[in-house]
């Protein structure tokens, strides 16, 4: 490693209006290392690494690129210094090709003919030395996510990337995937780049860092080797006490079907069929995971299930209740008043309205209940008595019932969601990705809860495209993949076996058209 550091970071300091988000942060990233970078939710990651790409501006400090410092006024000289930005949501236009994506804005020429020559000729180089292989002739929105975060890869170094910042990027990937991006990012350290990694998985830091940065409420607060660290060290710095990182729970002790599900199948608003044929059954006190990688079908089945999205077919049994999910008029208000609740997949665009009050979010949905009914008005007072007994019991912060909603974090967003859903007694629970965008105290606190409700008798179905909270949490996993259930395993699943489900490798040990589920 160069003893001169690709990137200097002195003093800088960034606010929004009354919000410190970057407090006299100092940062040195050494030359041909890979970087973690690691915190809570709202500790300040996004910002400094927006600052070093040039989508802010700090207010004050220095920045220090190969030992010269620099003013990085948008991304253009972000590119031109040597740093590029492989975002966690992929900047790619689905409709072009490898090499359109690769070369967009970097256009070499007049006409586009002796660009893309010398263009194809610099991928064949690049896939050659990083091991980085994909079609340039493949059409992006055709391309696995796997590889379509290749092409973002490949499209920075295509413009001299010497410093790689690399933002969540295994949110999409299956863990067979996520292994090969590591070995890819190993190779790129070892001929000379350097990588920054933002991650919120301890796991991922433990794996594949040099060294790791922790930042909490906007500060730096340690800088380690990752070979003389640990994940509960690491933990407990981010949060400042000590966290419990594994979830402890008994064997479940299942007792009837409460959930029933036979020949699900959903259309999307494109006419593809996106959920295919899904059957499967939930006992209560016990929690079924659905694993899967975020877009095979996970969250059109949750939302048919919740009543949110029409059914082509399909039945649904609560209970001794069956509804027919094709036929009869169901919406949420109809599933809620049968015992189910639904903490959907995301918050801000169907669990919440971030405009209103703690206390009118901790009633929406429920809200014309007879307990909160004072003639033709709502009872404010009864409601904004039990927000506060919401607040207490769930450690919401700040404990305010009359701040907007959209002012709390995002894992105290997702209490709030959590304890309207919970504290109505369901006895069926939908999770969709509980601790998404959520800080690793509230996941703390957040599996606990779910493990309490599953020991109290609740069914509980769980959709997750972490495999870790998956396989910490479910008593029984269910492989989702292109719509259709793949295969199903017990508790402590095998991690390989379930990735290789996840991308499509069929169970063979699955008879053709069982329930899953059937076993007593």
């Amino acid at each position: 490693m160069s003893e001169t550091p690709a990137i200097e970071l002195r003093g800088v300091n960034k606010s929004f209006g009354p919000v410190h988000a970057n407090r006299n942060i100092d940062l040195l990233v050494g030359k041909g290392s890979i970087h973690g970078i690691i915190g809570e939710n709202g500790a300040g990651k996004s910002t400094l690494m927006s600052i070093l790409y040039g989508f802010y501006q700090a207010d004050s400090g220095s920045i220090h690129v190969d030992g010269r410092e620099v003013r990085i006024a948008d991304s253009r000289q972000a590119i031109d210094l040597g740093i590029g930005m492989v975002h966690q949501h992929f900047m790619l236009v689905d409709p072009f090709t490898v090499l359109e994506n690769v070369i967009l804005g970097a256009e070499d020429g007049a006409t586009l003919s002796g660009g893309t020559r010398k263009a194809r000729q610099e991928l064949r180089r690049l896939e050659q030395e990083y091991g980085l292989k994909v079609d340039p002739d493949a059409v992006v929105g055709d391309l696995p996510v796997g590889l379509q975060q290749r092409v973002e890869i490949l499209k920075a170094l295509y413009r001299g990337a010497e410093i790689l910042i690399l933002d969540e990027p295994t949110g999409v990937l299956t863990p067979a995937e996520a292994d090969h991006l590591f070995k890819i990012l190993e190779v790129l350290r070892d001929q000379g780049k350097t990588v920054l990694l933002i991650t919120h998985k301890l796991r991922e830091i433990m794996a594949i860092t040099d060294t790791v940065s922790v930042m909490r409420r906007g500060e730096m607060v340690a800088t380690l080797k990752t070979a003389e660290t640990s994940m509960e060290e690491l933990a407990e710095q981010m949060v400042g006490r000590s966290v419990l990182l594994h979830v402890e729970k008994t064997p479940a002790d299942p007792m009837g079907t409460i959930l029933e599900v036979e020949d699900l199948n959903v259309t999307d608003a494109r006419g593809v069929r996106v959920v295919k044929d899904i059957s499967f059954k939930v006992k209560a006190g016990e929690i079924v995971g659905i694993a899967g990688v975020s877009g095979n079908g996970q969250s059109e089945l949750l939302e048919a299930l919740a009543g949110i999205r029409k059914a082509d077919s399909g039945r649904l049994s609560i209970r001794s209740e069956t509804l027919d999910l094709a036929t009869m008029d169901i919406d949420p208000a109809l599933m809620r008043e049968k015992g189910m609740g639904h903490v959907p997949e995301d918050r801000h665009r169907m669990g919440l309205i971030n405009s209103f009050a703690e206390y009118e979010n901790a009633v929406l949905g429920y809200h014309r209940s007879e307990k909160y009914a004072k003639g033709l008005l709502l009872d404010i007072a009864a409601i904004k008595q039990e927000a506060r007994e919401a607040i207490e019991k769930y450690d919401i912060r700040p404990p305010s019932t009359d701040l907007r909603t959209a002012n709390f974090s995002g894992g105290n967003q997702q209490k709030i969601v959590l304890a309207r859903e919970i504290e109505r007694d369901p006895d069926v629970l939908l999770v969709g990705q509980p601790t998404r965008g959520v800080d690793i105290g509230a996941i703390e606190f957040i599996h606990k809860r779910l493990i309490e409700l599953r020991d109290e008798g609740k069914a509980i179905l769980l959709v997750s495209v972490e495999l870790d909270e998956i396989r910490s949490l479910a008593d029984r996993i269910l492989v989702m993949f292109d719509g259709a259930i793949v295969g199903e395993r017990e508790a402590g699943a095998d991690e390989t076996e379930l990735g290789l489900l996840m991308a499509g490798v069929q169970d063979q040990g699955a008879a053709s058209g069982a329930v899953a589920g059937e076993k007593a």
